[in-house]
């Protein structure tokens, strides 16, 4: 990898959490940084706190909301449009299990599909494919996903669940199938020195998402934040690819992550759920 100086970094779901905390990190370490939000003041106000907290300017705005595959597409299409390269892509974005009182309350996408899915796996696997172009411009790069260690055995039969929904089997569906997409993928870009891998960055952070979820954090979201910067910086990691990460140890997914027909069938769905084909 290049010296992070000359790195150019994009985390989306930026605005709050752990990706705020990896976005303010990775600025100080010198990187210029491409923050994403879906809400515009929010964005705004974070770039103006990041630059001050990490005395760097080169922090760069884009909006997008992660619901609708559209917004997706336009975002890629202005991140390669406002950008020459890509060295690191850090797929962050996610919402949890719902509250309590919502957990059993099925949401869809804008584009119908079942909310968790749709946020939490196809708009990464989305935007990860559109951008690929541009992170084979600046190999050796990296892709870093945030998965969880809440993993489900997905049933293709019953993927957005519409049978026997709850927000909590919804969400380590998702997390398995972004586990699926890291493997699938570093198989794919191997050849084009582009590595590939997931983690758990740490259980139950501080963060928004957790305190909505089950009322308070246990783990700080700096233990969350050195994770993935381990994944996305070390030197320990380079042509490493293909990995489930616990925090910084390599580790071992849920069965189904690692079963080459289920992995098929996951992208042959998301292939058709996003018109768009795994890279190759």
């Amino acid at each position: 990898m290049k010296n992070i100086k000359n790195q150019v970094i994009l985390i989306t779901g930026s605005t709050d959490g752990l990706g705020k905390g990896t976005a303010t990190a990775l600025a100080s370490m010198g990187a210029t940084i491409l923050l994403h939000g879906r809400d515009k003041a929010k964005l705004e106000i974070t770039s103006k706190e990041i630059k001050k907290a990490s005395r760097n300017d080169r922090i760069k705005t884009y909006l997008g909301d992660y619901s609708s595959l559209a917004e997706v597409r336009r975002l890629a299409a202005e991140i390669q449009e406002t950008n020459d390269n890509l060295d690191v892509l850090i797929n962050n974005v996610g919402i949890g299990t719902g509250s309590p009182k919502t957990i059993y309350q099925r949401e869809l996408s804008k584009d119908g599909f079942e909310l968790r899915f749709s946020v939490n796996y196809l708009a990464h696997f989305l935007l990860t494919n559109l951008l690929v172009p541009s992170l084979r411009q600046s190999a050796p790069s990296r892709i870093v996903n945030i998965a969880s260690v809440g993993q489900d055995t997905i049933d293709f039969s019953n993927v957005m669940l519409d049978k026997g929904y709850n927000g909590t089997l919804a969400y380590r569906q998702s997390k398995t199938a972004i586990i699926m997409f890291t493997f699938d993928l570093a198989e794919r870009l191997k050849k084009d020195n582009i590595t590939v891998n997931c983690l758990h960055p740490a259980t139950y952070m501080n963060t928004k998402m957790v305190r909505e979820d089950i009322g308070k954090g246990i783990q700080s979201i700096q233990n969350g934040v050195n994770a993935v910067i381990y994944l996305a910086t070390s030197s320990e990691l380079n042509g490493v690819t293909g990995k489930y990460f616990d925090q910084k140890q390599e580790s071992r997914a849920i069965q189904q992550a690692y079963d080459l027909s289920s992995r098929k069938e996951l992208r042959l769905l998301s292939e058709n759920l996003t018109r768009v084909k795994l890279a190759s």
